[in-house]
C-alpha cells in the first residue's frame, strides 16, 4: 500500500508539472509553483511519516509480543507440570500458582518384572507359567517452583499480561476433548497493543505469515485440539 501510494504521488506530479507547463499563463505560473511545492513537501511528509509509524509499530508490537509469549511459556510449563501430578489441566490461576509454590513432581523409573500368571497356569493344570508386568518406582521428586523458575518469584503473577491496557490478564481455559485433557492461555493481540494506531492493530489481527504470530490474539494450547504449544514464530522468543 505504502509503495503504491509513492508511486501515485509520483505520477500525480509529474501530471500537474505538465498540466501547468501546457496550459497555465506564464504570469500565473510562479503561484502554481509555490503551491505545488507546498503540496509535494506535504505529501512527501504523510508519505514518510506513515512509513515511519509502521516501522515504529513493528519495533514496539516485537518487543511487547517477547514479553508475553515469555509470560506464555511460563504459563504453559505450569500447566504441563500441573497436569503431571493432577491428571488434568486447571483453568484457575490461583490454583496454578499455589501448586507451583508447593507442588513436587515425582522421578519415576519403569521396569518390567516377571510374575506369576496364575489364570494361566490354573489353566494349564498347575503348570507354572510367568508373565511380565511394567512397574513404576518413585525414586524422588523435584519442586515445581524451583525447576522452572529458578529463584525468581514472577510465577506469583503469572496472570499477568504486563504491557499494552493497563490491568490487563490473560484468559485461561481448560476441560476435555474426547478423553484428553486440553488447556489454552490467550490474550488479544488489541489488549497488548492498546495505546497503538487502530488501524495498525487491525492489521495486526489478520496475519497470516510464517514468521508472524497468525491471528487476532497470543495464545498457547488450544481447546479444539490436542496442542500445547503457541502460535508464533522461534524468533520471537529464546525460552524454547
Amino acid at each position: 500500500m505504502v509503495i503504491l501510494a509513492i508511486v501515485l504521488i509520483i505520477v500525480l506530479t509529474i501530471v500537474i508539472v505538465w498540466v501547468i507547463d501546457k496550459f497555465v499563463p506564464k504570469k500565473i505560473k510562479p503561484v502554481i509553483n509555490i503551491l505545488l511545492w507546498i503540496l509535494i513537501i506535504f505529501l512527501g511528509y504523510t508519505t514518510y511519516m506513515s512509513v515511519y509509524k509502521e516501522i515504529q509499530f513493528n519495533e514496539l508490537k516485537e518487543k511487547r509480543f517477547s514479553v508475553v509469549i515469555d509470560r506464555l511459556i511460563d504459563i504453559r510449563d505450569s500447566e504441563l507440570a500441573y497436569k503431571d501430578v493432577n491428571g488434568s489441566y486447571t483453568d484457575n490461576f490461583d490454583k496454578l500458582i499455589k501448586f507451583v509454590e508447593t507442588g513436587k513432581v515425582p522421578i519415576t523409573q519403569r521396569r518390567d518384572t516377571l510374575v506369576l500368571d496364575e489364570e494361566r497356569t490354573k489353566a494349564f493344570g498347575g503348570v507354572e507359567t510367568m508373565k511380565t508386568i511394567t512397574l513404576i518406582d518413585t525414586l524422588s521428586y523435584y519442586s515445581v517452583k524451583d525447576s522452572l523458575f529458578k529463584g525468581s518469584d514472577r510465577y506469583k503473577k503469572m496472570m499477568d499480561v504486563t504491557v499494552g491496557k493497563e490491568g490487563a490478564k490473560f484468559v485461561l481455559k481448560a476441560g476435555k476433548l474426547d478423553e484428553f485433557s486440553v488447556f489454552e492461555a490467550s490474550v488479544d493481540k488489541s489488549i497488548v497493543l492498546d495505546d497503538q494506531e487502530p488501524y495498525l492493530v487491525e492489521k495486526e489481527k489478520q496475519v497470516v505469515s510464517v514468521d508472524g504470530v497468525n491471528g487476532p490474539a497470543l495464545k498457547v494450547g488450544s481447546m479444539e485440539e490436542v496442542f500445547t504449544k503457541g502460535n508464533w514464530p522461534k524468533s520471537y522468543t529464546n525460552k524454547e
